[in-house]
């Protein structure tokens, strides 16, 4: 836990609430990623299309959703550093 907040530069307290962010963005994006790929008929992510489609829409939407989660927690600053 200390070298988490050395070398995100964060409190206890903050480092937590980051750890929490990222928990709950992997979690959602795991509910979100079943029905999405329902919807565009796709049954495993072993076909090119399901890979094209988890690049494309997945990941956009996991950093978005941090910057959501982490906007929620005070900790949108950080998370935006992070992401450029």
């Amino acid at each position: 836990m200390k070298r988490l907040m050395q070398k995100w530069d964060l409190s206890p307290i903050r480092a937590i609430l980051a750890l929490i962010v990222f928990t709950l963005t992997g979690t959602t994006v795991l509910l979100i990623k079943k029905p999405l790929f329902k919807l565009f008929e796709i049954e495993h992510i072993t076909t090119v299309w399901g890979y094209l489609l988890y690049l494309i829409l997945i990941l956009p939407l996991y950093n978005l959703l941090l910057l959501v989660y982490g906007s929620f927690f005070g900790l949108f600053k950080f998370f935006w550093e992070k992401e450029k």
